[in-house]
Order: structure tokens, then C-alpha cells, then sequence
């Protein structure tokens, strides 16, 4: 028989071997799990999904099968996916966007320094060059296609209006409504800002808006249009509990993708000075045009809230580079003067 010293170094030896091995199993779930979270980001920053990994629990083993009633032993199983990955069919990947959203070739679904398609190169003729300057004229033609100033949108919310009203003329501002367009006229004239234009919604309610507001702000030019109407821009993702047939969002984002196409883009080569431009329109417009100048998904429009009034601010620089300054301010209002309807 061994010493008592002897087994006691045995069993000691055991256990630390079970340790390690514990150890190492942990170590390589971790590993597993890793590179699960790995691969799914790789998917990601490629901009699009090839398949989706989760750390799953530790898969049966082949032995581990109970025989069918009868004693004949269950099938061999499929092939099972390396242990520690749940690969996901293609349809639980991400769904593609829409088509009508144009992404230029290789932009990895970043930053589209293009998305106005005002580009110093989108703007001359390539095919036109002069065979002995070559180069040279090439880049003094970019170089007169390259704007210059920067455009500051001011996007305004209507006031609150009338919700009773049957047809657009009835639903005009309420008392209350016409106050909040008081507060933020105040608002704009206090910036001290040379505002250029106020282009605003055919609506009476941004109709009615802008006319208080320019009380503030003499001598400043308005300018109605009807591509700044209220309507549904883009089916919302998530979805919203009261369904629009398919011809709603087919003709009102039409108009609207048409009507930020128009206003919202980067400096025109003649233009020398910093522009202040005030845009009186409607929530679902604002929301929309934020989306599509920032180049976030469209359909997220939904995702965000504008209150009665209020001021979102966005800067347009000549490279083509969008910020958001201020996304419906309404911080100069009294808190009992706050409305969102």
C-alpha cells in the first residue's frame, strides 16, 4: 500500500488536473463566444449581415441520441455548427433598404461625400479635356465647381393649431399656437443672425406660422411651396398601429424626397457668403429631412418627437459635410406653453 502522503499527492494531483481542464473549457467557450461577437461585427461594418452568431449552450453529443421506439438507433444528426455558434438562415439577416435610396458603388455604407450630387466632380464633364494642359485644367475646373459658403436650415415646426377642422382653411392656429409662434420669432430675431429667405409649407397652419414669425424679422423675403406639405414620408420601421395603404407613402414621399432634393444640399458655387435659411413646415417633413441630410435610415423618421414651435437646426458645409446643431428646440418656451399636437 502507498503512504497517506502519497494518495493525498494523488488526489491533489486530480483535482488540480479537473481545474485546469475546467479552466481551459471556460477559456474556450469564451474564445467561441468572441469570436462569434467577431464575426457578426465584421458583418456589420461591411454593411450588411452575412449571418448572425449567439452564444449558445453546449450542444449534445453524438452519443447522447436515445434509440427510437423499437431499438434501432436514431439517425446520425446533421452536421452541427462549431460549438458555441447558432448560425441563423438568411432570412433572419437584416432586410435591404429601399431601393430607391441611391449608394454609390464601394461607399462601404458610410459617408456619401456625393449625396447632393454636387461634387466638384459630379459637376464637370470629364470627357471634355484639353489634350496639353491635361491635369492642370482638371483641377482648375474643380476648383471653380467647389463651393464655398455655408448653409445654415433652420426647420421650424408649425404652431399648435385647430384639430377639429374639417378642410386645411379650418384648421388655423390656436390661441395658444399663436403665442408659441410669438416665442419662437422672438427666438430666431434674438440670435442676431442676416436670415436670407423664409421658405415655408402652402398649409395655413405654417402659412399663419410664418406670418407671426416675420413680425420678427422685417424685410426678410417668404416664399410659399407646396412640396413642403405635411404628409407620410416613407413607411415607419418599427411599424405604427394605424395602417396607409401602399399609395399613401408612394405619392406623399414623393413629393417630400422631391422637396429635400430641392432645399437641402450643399452651397451653390456663386454663392460667397454664409447663408440663414428658415424652412416653416411639418413634423413628418422635419423628421424625414433630418434622416436623409444626416444619411441615417429613412424610416427611423418616426423614432424621434418635435414639439409646437420648435427650432431644428442644420449646417451644411461646402465639402458636402452635414451637422445637427439643435434638433427641436423649444428650451425659450415656458414648460406650460410646450405642446407637440
Amino acid at each position: 500500500m502507498l503512504p497517506h502522503s502519497a494518495l493525498r499527492r494523488g488526489r491533489g494531483a486530480a483535482r488540480g488536473g479537473r481545474c485546469v481542464g475546467a479552466r481551459h473549457a471556460a477559456a474556450a467557450r469564451a474564445m467561441s463566444f468572441r469570436r462569434a461577437l467577431a464575426l457578426a461585427a465584421c458583418g456589420l461594418a461591411g454593411g450588411s449581415v452575412l449571418f448572425s452568431a449567439v452564444a449558445v449552450s453546449k450542444q449534445p453529443a453524438r452519443g447522447d441520441a436515445e434509440p427510437r421506439p423499437g431499438g434501432s438507433a436514431a439517425a446520425p444528426p446533421a452536421p452541427a455548427a462549431p460549438q458555441g455558434l447558432l448560425l441563423l438562415p438568411p432570412a433572419a439577416s437584416c432586410p435591404p433598404g429601399p431601393g430607391w435610396i441611391e449608394r454609390p458603388a464601394g461607399s462601404g455604407g458610410f459617408w456619401d461625400s456625393n449625396w447632393d450630387r454636387r461634387e466638384p466632380l459630379a459637376l464637370i464633364n470629364l470627357k471634355k479635356k484639353n489634350e496639353e494642359t491635361g491635369e492642370e485644367e482638371l483641377s482648375a475646373r474643380l476648383e471653380h465647381c467647389r463651393a464655398r459658403a455655408t448653409r445654415h436650415i433652420f426647420l421650424i415646426r408649425h404652431s399648435q393649431y385647430n384639430l377639429d377642422g374639417r378642410a386645411d382653411k379650418d384648421r388655423t392656429l390656436t390661441p395658444l399656437g399663436r403665442e408659441q409662434a410669438e416665442l419662437t420669432g422672438h427666438r430666431l430675431a434674438s440670435l442676431g443672425l442676416k436670415f436670407n429667405q423664409i421658405i415655408h409649407s402652402s398649409m395655413t397652419r405654417a402659412t399663419e406660422t410664418t406670418e407671426i414669425i416675420s413680425k420678427y424679422l422685417p424685410g426678410v423675403k417668404k416664399i410659399s411651396t407646396d412640396l413642403l406639405r405635411e404628409g407620410a414620408p416613407i413607411e415607419p420601421d418599427p411599424p405604427v398601429s394605424h395602417w396607409k395603404p401602399e399609395a399613401v407613402y408612394y405619392e406623399d414621399g414623393a413629393r417630400i424626397e422631391a422637396a429635400f432634393r430641392n432645399f437641402i444640399h450643399r452651397a451653390d458655387v456663386k454663392q460667397e457668403e454664409d447663408s440663414y435659411e428658415i424652412f416653416v413646415c411639418h413634423a413628418n417633413v422635419i423628421r424625414y429631412i433630418v434622416c436623409r441630410a444626416l444619411q441615417f435610415p429613412p424610416e427611423g423618421w418616426l423614432r424621434m418627437s418635435l414639439n409646437n414651435g420648435s427650432i431644428t437646426h442644420l449646417v451644411i458645409r461646402p465639402n458636402g459635410r452635414v451637422a445637427l446643431r439643435t434638433l427641436g428646440d423649444t428650451g425659450f418656451m415656458p414648460p406650460d406653453k410646450i405642446t407637440r399636437t
